[in-house]
């Protein structure tokens, strides 16, 4: 602990911008983290609920679960759903579908690219840090001793490069979160899109099965 202390102070007056900005980049990210798995959490067990009444024709069941399911793949369908009476087309329903995704996209990837940005900036913080504790070594050295220059250099060289080591360790957890909090929003956006294919199937199906017209159960 007082290694981390001792490094800490000795970096200078960017550390503290560099740790805030982390700060900020973590809690986004376990913000992000949580809320995606709650969503993926949340899709499924919506998705399992629905897809017995999509297969039973229960339509009016199904409607009414996923109006009040509060979860993207629920307004998805919902919206699906509620094409339904009023068009025999397959292409009509599956614009209704993309739609509710659309929607959904922005909401999952909300302040994601925040963490990026933030990995970046601590990144050229630490850099700007060096530069300046550089700048303000060599200035030093030039009015010192010339017995003193090379340990003074050096302590100041040293002392400066602490700013760029913070902050390459604040960029790289939160450049690898970005990339997993992206990688998490990839795959539930994929399986919305799965249970959407699976939605236009069934409800082809059904109006197949019944000569292109819709049925009454649900209706």
């Amino acid at each position: 602990m007082d290694t981390i202390i001792r490094f800490f102070q000795e970096g200078g007056a960017f550390m503290v911008p560099i740790a805030i900005i982390m700060a900020i980049g973590l809690a986004i990210s376990l913000e992000r983290f949580f809320f995606l798995l709650k969503e993926k959490s949340g899709n499924r067990s919506a998705f399992d609920e629905l897809l017995p009444m999509l297969q039973k024709r229960d339509l009016r069941s199904a409607l009414n679960y996923a109006n009040s399911s509060n979860t993207h793949i629920g307004n998805i369908f919902a919206a699906g759903i509620a094409r339904i009476p009023g068009s025999q087309r397959r292409e009509e329903i599956e614009y209704a579908l993309e739609e509710g995704l659309m929607e959904a996209i922005p909401q999952l990837e909300k302040r994601t690219q925040y963490v990026a940005t933030l990995a970046n900036i601590a990144t050229l913080m630490g850099l700007l840090g060096t530069i300046m504790g550089l700048i303000a070594a060599f200035t030093a050295v030039a009015n010192a001793a010339p017995a003193e220059k090379a340990t003074l250099l050096s302590q100041s060289i040293s002392v400066a490069m602490n700013t760029t080591a913070f902050g390459l360790i604040a960029a790289i957890p939160l450049l690898l979160m970005h990339s997993y909090l992206q990688t998490k929003t990839s795959e539930i956006v994929d399986s919305i899109e799965m249970a959407g294919v699976k939605f236009l199937n069934i409800i082809t199906e059904r109006k197949a099965g019944q000569n292109g017209t819709p049925g009454n159960n649900g209706q």
